[in-house]
């Protein structure tokens, strides 16, 4: 008989444990934090590229995530706020009293979405729809690319704690870098563009790269010479570059060259070269991931400007020619274009 006694209380105790266990994976493990998904790079920002649509609206979607180990039990109402004391710690943190290497923030013209989003019951994740109209509201007054354009975003807390933001700066906060681009915006390999200063072609001055920034659907710009978004003169110095449909032969196109850089004292100090500036464009599938498409811009291109800033009274002339290259690959299984392409 006590050898029954025993044997039922051992069968209650692992009734009960078992019970308790199942019960344990029932609960939450961890903290419910709601965050940003948006990764830093080096300079403290995101970058997101926005394809670049003088004319109307270019939607992005910021994902928000719900941290735990269970679904939310109910609807979460999550609520995104402009940070601008952010924005500025970082650029006196990063670059000091150096103001024109500061990120700007985004006018508020360019830009709109959702004051809240939600989190729906049974579920740990949404998007907060970021709407960009890179040509203002009113389609007149584009967006200034000499600039680096940022748009802070912070989680705000939640007065009837419905709602925990997290605690921590880079997935609480969200700053993100506006890259808009098109066919042929981004980091073009410029080893082989030469810079001569004018009357001596035995000496060249070279970039290992240069980066190209949309002026519109069919046309980006450069900076001249070895200038880059770091020089405060910057926009003085820009060269438009006009990708042009009309064939020089079966490979190449012309391109339409162009600047702004002119000195109020003695006017424009910017000309093409001798010869004419062109392009070629091809695409191939990748040898063993055919989906992925490998897409190879050239750039030819030929002018001469001069630089009446670095010294002033004291004009210099630089001619500049060569080429420019850029290898652009694309997912085609992914829908989205900005994220198929694999940014460098």
């Amino acid at each position: 008989m006590k050898m029954k006694n025993i044997f039922y209380l051992i069968i209650a105790v692992l009734s009960v444990t078992c019970v308790s266990c199942n019960n344990e994976w029932e609960d939450e493990q961890f903290k419910q934090l709601v965050s940003f998904k948006a990764n830093p790079n080096s300079d403290g920002v995101t970058n997101i590229y926005v394809r670049y649509n003088s004319g109307g609206k270019v939607n992005f979607d910021l994902p928000i995530l719900l941290s735990g180990s269970t679904m939310t039990p109910k609807d979460i109402a999550v609520s995104t706020v402009v940070d601008k004391d952010t924005l500025n710690i970082l650029n006196y943190e990063r670059f000091g009293e150096r103001s024109e290497l500061y990120f700007k923030e985004l006018d508020n013209q360019y830009y709109s979405f959702p004051q809240t989003v939600d989190i729906k019951k049974g579920e740990c994740s949404t998007v907060l729809p970021i709407s960009f109209t890179l040509g203002g509201q009113d389609g007149s007054s584009q967006l200034d690319m000499t600039e680096k354009w940022v748009l802070p975003l912070s989680i705000a807390d939640d007065p009837s704690n419905n709602y925990v933001a997290n605690p921590r700066k880079y997935y609480r906060k969200a700053l993100l870098n506006i890259i808009p681009f098109n066919d042929y915006s981004g980091s073009y390999s410029a080893t082989s563009c030469k810079i001569y200063l004018d009357g001596d072609n035995s000496h060249a001055f070279t970039v290992a790269d240069k980066s190209a920034y949309v002026h519109d659907d069919k046309s980006v710009f450069i900076y001249a010479g070895l200038r880059n978004i770091d020089y405060q003169d910057r926009s003085k110095y820009r060269v438009f570059i006009r990708f042009t449909d009309e064939k020089i032969d079966i490979q190449k196109r012309k391109l339409e060259l162009w600047s702004d850089n002119a000195d109020p004292t003695v006017g424009n100090a910017f000309s093409v070269g001798s010869q004419q500036s062109y392009y070629t464009m091809e695409e191939e599938p990748d040898p063993k991931r055919p989906y992925l498409i490998h897409k190879y811009i050239t750039l030819y291109i030929y002018y001469s400007f001069e630089d009446y800033t670095i010294s002033p009274g004291n004009r210099l002339k630089y001619q500049v020619e060569g080429t420019m290259s850029m290898q652009r690959d694309i997912n085609t299984l992914i829908p989205d274009e900005d994220q198929q392409i694999q940014w460098n």
